[in-house]
């Protein structure tokens, strides 16, 4: 499927987007900004709550022999919220940029609680009758930052949700009707969480004026976007970066700097390839933008691949009793061997064989001989509904995806994650196209 029939395709699924609320945006906002407000103080209170009650009522303790007033921990959590929000603002945990951010919002959540919590401990150490307990605050730490960040999560289900019925959405206009336009409004428009309403379409010179495109108002021409961002309060403008001329990309970004509060976003072009992000350089005094390999930061890859580590490894000590009875099971079943070696692709197309228990006779191409049906159906869906090369025990561990576990060695070797996306071959990545590019950007997962 090309560009032009994905892009259509999707866009003919599209729902029309709810009514838009008679709320103004910065109403929304704000409101928005003080639930977020309630939910820290909530999830703070919580926490410095828990600390009080690990160190005094069950009297958890690192020094038996310091023994800290209890009385003022009260008035001391009543003073340290305030703290902590506004450390949070500071952070920027309560701008738009960055809410609904994921994993940025969540590393300023955990800078903004670390630096209050070494404010206190500078305390401590400036004013010596100041005595804390290092449980209470170590708990306090830990739980403020969790607490938080479950309340933050909690809150961008609910905004998702808003934007559902039609609030927290930026008005935007896509500039450019050409092939990269379409892609960018089947996704934008079919990605609902992306907090856009994407309320019409601009065209370039040369291009063909019309009352509605690929089912969005024409709602002028880039040499009219002045016009049109006050008539209908634009905020995003993005670009279809290979619809505009040169001539009509420096223009534009002329009149848009004299928009305030109108952000201009340019597309790449290679939207296929760009999903894993990019990295803007410097060299000399020309900027130039690198390509990401990957679609994970070192630091997510880092905490994904500790947690997968640690959550396997336990998976594996544990689950060793059945892996000894499936293959004893599997040995019994049918000759040849237990485990099935299948070569396919991992980050970046590097082959790698994944792990599975043999689930089929070891002369399943011979059964197929006689049966040319079956051939053309396994080579059309690469599966059969009903195949004749599964075992009796194979039947059994593919129902419950037992034939699988195998993988977590594959996990262990970097090779696969617990969850990604499914395994593919060489052979199968040609039917993705283009977007097997985007596939091959993280490691497949187990499930």
């Amino acid at each position: 499927m090309n560009g032009r029939m994905y892009a259509v395709a999707t866009a003919a699924r599209v729902e029309p987007y709810p009514e838009a609320t008679t709320l103004s945006l910065e109403t929304q906002r704000l409101i928005f900004r003080l639930t977020l407000v309630v939910a820290d103080v909530l999830a703070l209170s919580v926490a410095l709550r828990v600390g009080y009650w690990l160190r005094f009522d069950l009297g958890v303790t690192i020094s038996p022999e310091v023994v800290p007033s209890a009385f003022y921990y009260p008035q001391l959590i009543a003073f340290l919220i305030p703290v902590f929000l506004l450390a949070f603002a500071i952070f920027g945990l309560y701008h738009m940029d960055v809410l609904l951010g994921g994993v940025e919002e969540y590393s300023k959540v955990f800078h903004a609680c670390t630096t209050v919590t070494m404010i206190v401990v500078i305390v401590t150490f400036i004013t010596p009758q100041f005595v804390v307990s290092r449980v209470w605050l170590i708990s306090a730490w830990l739980l403020s930052f969790v607490n938080v960040i479950l309340a933050r999560f909690a809150c961008r289900r609910l905004a998702y949700a808003a934007r559902d019925r039609g609030y927290l959405l930026v008005p935007a206009v896509i500039v450019g009707t050409n092939q990269e336009a379409m892609t960018l409004v089947a996704e934008l428009r079919n990605w609902r969480t992306s907090g856009l309403r994407i309320v019409g379409c601009v065209t370039c010179d040369g291009q063909a004026n019309a009352e509605r495109w690929e089912g969005l108002p024409v709602v002028g021409s880039v040499r009219d976007i002045q016009r049109i961002i006050s008539q209908h309060a634009v905020v995003d403008l993005i670009v279809a970066i290979t619809a505009l001329s040169r001539e009509e990309l420096l223009r534009l970004c002329e009149d848009v700097n004299a928009s305030e509060g109108v952000h201009l976003r340019l597309s790449s072009g290679l939207y296929e390839l760009l999903t894993t992000g990019v990295t803007v350089s410097s060299m000399g005094t020309v900027p130039l933008i690198s390509l990401n390999k990957v679609r994970l930061e070192p630091q997510q890859i880092w905490v994904k691949t500790l947690l997968e580590y640690s959550l396997t490894f336990v998976g594996v000590v544990l689950l060793s009793p059945v892996f000894l009875a499936i293959a004893a099971l599997v040995k019994l079943d049918s000759r040849g061997p237990v485990i099935h070696r299948r070569r396919v692709l991992g980050v970046s197309g590097r082959q790698f064989d994944a792990f599975k228990f043999r689930t089929m006779y070891v002369n399943g191409e011979a059964l197929l001989k006689d049966k040319p049906e079956l051939s053309a159906e396994l080579q059309a869906n690469h599966k059969l509904k009903h195949d004749p090369r599964i075992t009796r025990v194979g039947r059994w561990l593919r129902k419950y995806s037992l034939d699988e576990l195998p993988q977590l060695f594959n996990v262990l070797m970097c090779q696969m994650s617990l969850v990604g996306p499914r395994i593919i071959t060489a052979e199968e990545a040609a039917k993705y196209g283009r977007h097997k590019l985007n596939l091959l950007t993280v490691k497949p997962g187990i499930t």
